[in-house]
């Protein structure tokens, strides 16, 4: 059946399952902050073509994706999720077995991290486009921006860096890596999988906000934190954040965020992969050191410093254990829109 056969109050009848209760029927949703908060929005565009295909992602791994490169947005403001409206422009040859799929892949991942669909539309369209807002709360003093960043912060990363890029390239041609004889076929199967699940189900990290908000309950004295997701790439963020707060910073390259599987599938390239790949949906939070020495520990496996802010305006990354030159990074590598 196609999404023609099924008319727009079908298709209503269809989505309405997938909504919070008592939230669609009104010509708008009532949205109530916690007492103390700000109200934080956050807007995602996923276009088919562009951000998904059916070579690469399966209308579950849209809805999965499209829910949390948003939700990802909030965990970089340091909000908490209150709901989300899904906006559709979809084409009427399109199947409705698909559109099922996508809202499957939405609540999951909604159902996860404790919210739900609040509102939406429906529009006709010649290319499937979806179209997310997300609400979050976040007190006054512990939202996280770009330009607080302080000279002599430790530079954070949540987690590696990468995978998601291998992942797609796995998913656009399949025998890559498969020459790597040097790996057990049982150890490369999971290192694929591994990879690829980075690419087609990202986990926002709005697990990091309990513990921030554990460290500053804690602290002596207060402490801001700055950063933003590295959803365009891990220099990307740092060179925004160095932009926006008017620094600079200095990066190892041993600690930078690596993971097993990339650096054994893609060793060549691993390192251009972490810094530029984009689409990891980790936190680049920068913060006193002795702050993110105990993030780092709480966060566990592939949270690591990787840097510190400086005064001079240049970012660069450094090789400590050889002669290498320094590199210094920039945007236009990483992926851009236009």
């Amino acid at each position: 059946m196609l999404i023609s056969d099924l008319g727009e109050r079908g298709l209503l009848k269809l989505i309405q399952p997938y909504c919070l209760p008592n939230t669609i029927g009104d010509d708008g949703a009532i949205v109530h902050p916690p007492i103390g908060c700000e109200l934080v929005v956050t807007t995602d565009v996923l276009v088919d073509g562009v951000h998904f295909s059916d070579r690469t992602t399966t209308a579950f791994d849209v809805g999965w994706r499209s829910v949390a490169a948003n939700l990802s947005d909030l965990a970089a403001m340091g909000a908490t999720p209150l709901g989300i409206t899904v906006g559709l422009s979809l084409p009427p040859t399109l199947p409705v077995v698909w559109l099922d799929w996508l809202y499957q892949g939405m609540q999951a991942c909604l159902e996860r991290y404790g919210t739900g669909i609040i509102g939406g539309d429906l529009t006709r369209s010649s290319v499937a486009t979806v179209a997310i807002t997300a609400l979050g709360a976040v007190r006054k003093d512990r939202i996280i921006k770009r330009s607080t960043a302080q000279i002599g912060d430790a530079i954070v990363v949540t987690g590696d860096h990468g995978d998601s890029h291998a992942g797609l390239q796995l998913l656009l041609d399949p025998e890559l890596g498969q020459d790597r004889n040097f790996i057990d076929r049982a150890d490369l199967q999971k290192h694929r999988e591994i990879l690829i699940s980075a690419h087609q189900r990202p986990q926002p990290r709005l697990d990091i906000l309990p513990i921030l908000e554990q460290l500053h309950a804690n602290a002596s004295q207060v402490f801001s934190v700055a950063g933003m997701d590295s959803s365009d790439g891990l220099a990307d963020a740092i060179v925004q954040i160095c932009q926006a707060s008017k620094v600079g910073a200095v990066l190892d390259r041993s600690t930078m965020p690596i993971s097993p599987s990339l650096s054994q599938m893609f060793p060549d390239t691993a390192l251009d992969s972490a810094l530029y790949g984009g689409e990891d949906f980790e936190l680049v939070l920068c913060m006193p050191e002795s702050i993110a020495l105990e993030l780092v520990e709480k966060i566990g496996r592939g949270a690591a410093i990787i840097g510190q802010i400086g005064r001079s305006p240049d970012i660069i990354l450094i090789d400590d254990l050889t002669e290498d030159a320094p590199i210094y990074l920039n945007r236009q590598s990483g992926f851009q829109h236009f």
